[in-house]
């Protein structure tokens, strides 16, 4: 199946359907160049702030003592004390204000104006006389319209406006004091004198429209599918995690990139790999149970990338909820086992293993009205066993074969009927770690660890654990512990049914459940809305949700 691709822009209307081979445009510069503009336009506040205190410092204090049979003009002395004030306050706006960060582009565009017009003021009272008798003279005017150009993210034809006015500024003033009966320049000094104003008026525009481009080429670095990407929620040695939306439909989703270089071992054929990852996808949509996390499509980028889009979850994984708030309770903890194991057990009935099961990778959640909701993730995202020799996680190439603390025996040793009862091993040892909030085994080292797995009889959770454990739940953990396959529960469905038979720890449900969410995770537990575009998203992961190795 080919991935369907539809391009489209992150903060744009851009949108461009290589089926179609239409394409529009809005001339937007993307967000986060914007933004990085808002963080270099407060650097130029900060020099406004500099550059108007030495004049002001200067004309009131310094020349006086060195020149003192120049007369200083006191216009030009407040217009430098308004100066550095403007400027501070801008730096303040700029910094700390809650705006959005195109407003404060905007607002930028006023600043540039008000400093033209002040530097203008002064130049047609103070400092054009004596020039245009000489014409050599250039205006501060021509230096801050380029500087703004170098820190400025703004299209092109909206910076060329605000140069232009801003360039105008001096010939305004010059006009203006010719009202007031004050000494001017002629028509054609005026004109040779501010001259390169209006040349690095258009000058300014070229780095802009270097900007655009290199923002076009943002965009489609940024292009998945149907959705564009909001925010970025973490990232690892095999790819990274987004926030992302779709264009036409109220639904944020959670896209995780997957780089290729990580996906199969030297020598692989990429185009192969992706194809192998396309038909795991399409085996993990397919499953069917409501704690399966759902994959809404995928794809490969330009670069060979490949790419999930999946539902977007609002709660935490269980290795982040145990690290933050400490062991579950048993009758909890049986709850949320009943929840993944279903979610195991309709994947092992398709022929599916997961291989990576761990508590990163069994998120609860708040689903609707629902508390304590299991989501099982990163079906699929491993990498399958070379089938003309045998690996083992000790000679093999690894990096995507599982978590040493999790892994089964048979796994470790590199046995070649490794099935369904790896995972139910790793159900057990992520529910020890639930209850315990430690791990079955504890080593110095990777090898050590993997090796306590295969020889160490591990000590029952009721043993280490402050919290009353019943014993069915105790033995249903150990029997998930055992070193030989065919004496742990043979498959998830199995597991899931032994789990139902704990009736000592029936006393969890979703009151109890809501309760505790209300107490201990509140943002969570707001009125659900349809609001997208907020970047404090109620429903944005914890980064390790989605498992970025």
């Amino acid at each position: 199946m080919e991935p369907y691709q539809q391009l489209v822009v992150p903060g744009t209307d851009l949108a461009v359907s290589e089926s179609s081979g239409t394409q529009s445009t809005s001339g937007r510069l993307p967000d986060d160049l914007v933004a990085d503009h808002v963080r270099r336009l407060s650097l130029f506040s900060a020099l406004g702030v500099a550059l108007w205190t030495y004049g002001f410092l200067m004309d009131l204090a310094v020349a006086p003592a060195v020149f003192p049979n120049i007369m200083r003009s006191s216009v030009a002395i407040w217009i430098e004390g308004a100066g550095a004030v403007v400027s501070g306050l801008m730096f303040l706006y700029v910094r700390y204000a809650s705006h959005p960060a195109e407003t404060k582009t905007n607002v930028g565009l006023a600043f540039l104006l008000l400093n033209a017009f002040g530097i203008a003021v002064i130049n047609a009272v103070v400092n054009l006389p004596a020039a245009s008798r000489l014409l050599m003279f250039l205006s501060w005017n021509a230096v801050v319209i380029l500087l703004f150009a170098l820190i400025a993210a703004v299209p092109p034809r909206r910076l060329l406006i605000a140069t232009v006015a801003a360039a105008s500024m001096d010939p305004l003033a010059v006009w203006l004091a010719h009202l007031r009966g004050l000494p001017v320049p002629s028509v054609g000094a005026t004109v040779a004198l501010f001259l390169p104003n209006y040349i690095c008026a258009v000058v300014a525009i070229l780095p802009s429209i270097v900007l655009l481009r290199l923002g076009k080429k943002l965009r489609q670095a940024q292009e998945l599918g149907s959705y564009r990407l909001v925010e970025r929620l973490g990232q690892g040695g095999m790819g990274e995690v987004w926030r992302a939306e779709h264009r036409l439909l109220a639904r944020d989703a959670a896209i995780k990139l997957v780089r290729p270089d990580v996906l199969g071992s030297a020598g692989d054929d990429t185009t192969q790999i992706l194809r192998r990852f396309e038909r795991e996808a399409q085996a993990t949509a397919a499953l069917h149970s409501p704690h399966t996390i759902q994959v809404f499509d995928f794809g490969t980028t330009r670069e060979g990338s490949f790419y999930y889009v999946m539902e977007l979850l609002s709660g935490r994984d269980l290795e982040s909820l145990v690290r933050e708030f400490g062991p579950v309770p048993a009758n909890r903890a049986i709850y949320l086992l009943r929840q993944a194991c279903h979610s195991l057990a309709d994947a092992h009935a398709r022929g599916l293993v997961h291989r990576d099961v761990k508590p990163a990778n069994i998120y609860v959640c708040r689903m609707g009205l629902e508390y304590d909701f299991v989501k099982v993730l990163d079906f699929g995202l491993v990498k399958l066993p070379s089938r003309d020799r045998r690996e083992t996680l000790l000679s093999g190439d690894h990096r995507t074969s599982g978590t040493p603390a999790y892994m089964a025996p048979e796994v470790i040793v590199g046995d070649a009927d490794v099935d369904r009862r790896a995972d139910v091993y790793a159900m057990g040892c992520v529910a020890y770690y639930v209850l315990t909030g430690q791990r079955v085994f504890e080593a110095e080292s990777s090898i050590k660890l993997l090796m306590a797995h295969v020889n160490d009889r591990p000590i029952p959770p009721s043993q280490r654990s402050e919290m009353p454990i019943p014993r069915a739940l105790d033995e249903l953990v150990m029997a998930c512990l055992e070193k030989d396959p065919s004496h742990r529960p043979q498959n998830a469905e199995e597991l899931f049914r032994m789990a139902v038979c704990c009736t000592s720890c029936d006393e969890w449900n979703q009151d109890v459940a809501a309760l505790w969410w209300r107490t201990h995770l509140p943002e969570l537990c707001g009125p659900l809305t349809l609001a997208r575009h907020s970047s404090s998203h109620p429903s944005v992961p914890h980064p390790s949700a989605l498992a970025v190795q």
